[in-house]
């Protein structure tokens, strides 16, 4: 497991840095709120979530919406898959953001230059025009995959020392802190892009971004305690031939780009091909390549194989999660009774439901993580979050089998109690398979791979969302009940196996 000052390009920390507690057991978790280097890496994942959520919400509707009220007029499937391929393309971007992380620009630089290629991005996709749209949706995808491996390695290297249930406690507070701006960013670009433009909604998006970027540097130097430069940096000569191939790869994009915007764009279904089998390929070639490292010892190769052993169960949540802003926005639009004493709530407000869910229920979590401790391995962890995530579907299924007539009455809508409940099951899952795995792979990273392995960890949720995406594709063709209520038996079969098959870890 890396550690603060124990890596090359590692700078000396300052009086004000990361303090221990006198068992050397990394601080209380509730000391963490006082320390300056908290809130700067609490504001900017904020505002980040602000601006990703904020765009979710507005994602799927508006691709789905007809050409004619400004979208993009795509069917649901599609729609469905475009949305997967955006999240499997923010985790998959993050195992070279990842590297570049350790090897080149260091956690510092990574954060900073990903925050800002996401604020371009959500630049670009205000801009009214099919092109800029997409070439927007690269960018943000791009920059959350140098932004997102860097920050929970930052977030490590600034509490060293911290136990497992500390670690684990401190990311489920975090996960808690960051869901205020995530609450809120559907409700403004939900109100904007659904009621006045679509793009207006994706303008706030980029608002909120820039503030991130404003905060980040603002708090930067209450960051000097933490691994600033390249934890392994490349030699000079292979540095220079990186430099040179990336401005060569860009000559080449950009050629590239203008070449299909000339022909009139690609076809979505090859570019959803494509980018699945990547992340397919992509996990399988990183623990290959660790595994056969000599630069681990034993003891670190049989920490990865453990967390091998996790990997699949953590994409099948992932693909789970992948659809809340599509298969979870199509009930919202077409099944549920959104009246409210004359006033129709806009389809993309109910995304806040679930991080307002996160906001409060990660302090339960976060104590429960330190009540339970080691008495519960990771895998029975898993295990309970993967009945969560089968409990919010199936619920979603028995919601869609009432809306699709399934009393005999021909009901078309039901109430909003069921989507609710679904997302706050999904929650609950969440709050497993996000502290415990971010806490999971940073005690499973050997050293001096600490931004790649949480890259690993982003490539299972890329994984997970390119095969959700392509398989939203089924959602034209069987009853949405029998979609989710597959999904929802997946997820229970596999947490009986994960619980009774699993070793500890």
């Amino acid at each position: 497991m890396t550690s603060a000052g124990t890596t090359s390009g590692s700078t000396a920390a300052p009086a004000t840095g990361p303090a221990t507690a006198p068992d050397g057991s990394g601080l209380p978790v509730r000391a963490m709120f006082r320390e300056r280097w908290f809130s700067t890496l609490f504001m900017t994942d904020m505002w980040e979530r602000f601006s990703f959520y904020g765009m979710q919400a507005l994602l799927f509707l508006y691709a789905t919406a007809p050409a004619a009220e400004g979208g993009l007029g795509l069917s649901d499937g599609t729609a469905g898959a475009l949305f997967g391929l955006y999240v499997s393309a923010s985790f998959l971007a993050a195992m070279p953001g990842g590297w570049l992380g350790d090897r080149v620009l260091g956690t510092h630089r990574a954060m900073l230059s990903g925050a800002l290629v996401i604020a371009a991005g959500h630049a670009c996709m205000a801009v009214p025009a099919h092109g800029t749209f997409y070439l927007g949706l690269v960018l943000v995808a791009c920059g959350t995959g140098l932004l997102k491996p860097n920050l929970p390695v930052m977030f490590d290297q600034m509490n060293p020392g911290a136990s497992s249930s500390q670690r684990q406690a401190a990311f489920s507070l975090f996960y808690m802190s960051i869901q205020v701006s995530a609450l809120i960013g559907p409700l403004v670009t939900g109100a904007l892009g659904e009621r006045v433009n679509w793009h207006l909604g994706f303008g706030a998006a980029a608002v909120g971004m820039a503030f991130g970027v404003l905060q980040y540097l603002h708090g930067a130097s209450s960051l000097r305690g933490a691994v600033t430069g390249p934890s392994r940096p490349l030699p000079p000569d292979a540095l220079r031939r990186l430099v040179r191939r990336a401005w060569a790869g860009l000559a080449g994009a950009v050629l590239l780009g203008g070449g299909v915007a000339a022909a009139g764009g690609l076809p979505l279904r090859p570019v959803l091909a494509l980018c699945g089998l990547a992340s397919l390929a992509a996990p399988v070639w990183y623990f290959r390549r660790l595994l056969r490292s000599t630069e681990l010892d034993e003891a670190e190769r049989a920490r990865i194989r453990g967390y091998r052993r996790i990997f699949i169960p953590s994409v099948l949540f992932w693909a789970m999660y992948g659809q809340l802003g599509s298969v979870f926005s199509l009930f919202a639009r077409e099944h549920t009774d959104r009246e409210i004493a004359g006033f129709t709530v806009p389809a993309s407000w109910f995304q806040s439901a679930h991080p307002l869910f996160l906001l409060l229920l990660a302090p339960l979590f976060a104590w429960l993580w330190l009540r339970i401790g080691a008495r519960a391995g990771v895998g029975r962890k898993f295990s309970a979050g993967l009945l969560c995530a089968g409990a919010g579907f199936a619920v979603l299924a028995a919601g869609a089998w009432l809306a699709e007539g399934g009393r005999g009455d021909g009901a078309t809508l039901v109430s909003a109690a069921w989507l609710l409940a679904a997302f706050l099951c999904m929650t609950c899952g969440e709050l497993v398979f996000g502290p415990v795995g971010l806490s999971t792979t940073a005690e499973s990273t050997p050293e001096g791979h600490g931004s790649r392995m949480m890259g690993l960890f982003y490539l299972g949720a890329a994984l997970g969302a390119g095969l959700g995406g392509q398989l939203s594709h089924l959602v034209g063709v069987l009853p949405l009940w029998t979609y989710l209520a597959g999904f929802a038996a997946a997820a229970g079969s596999t947490s009986l196996l994960l619980r009774h098959r699993t070793p500890q870890i």
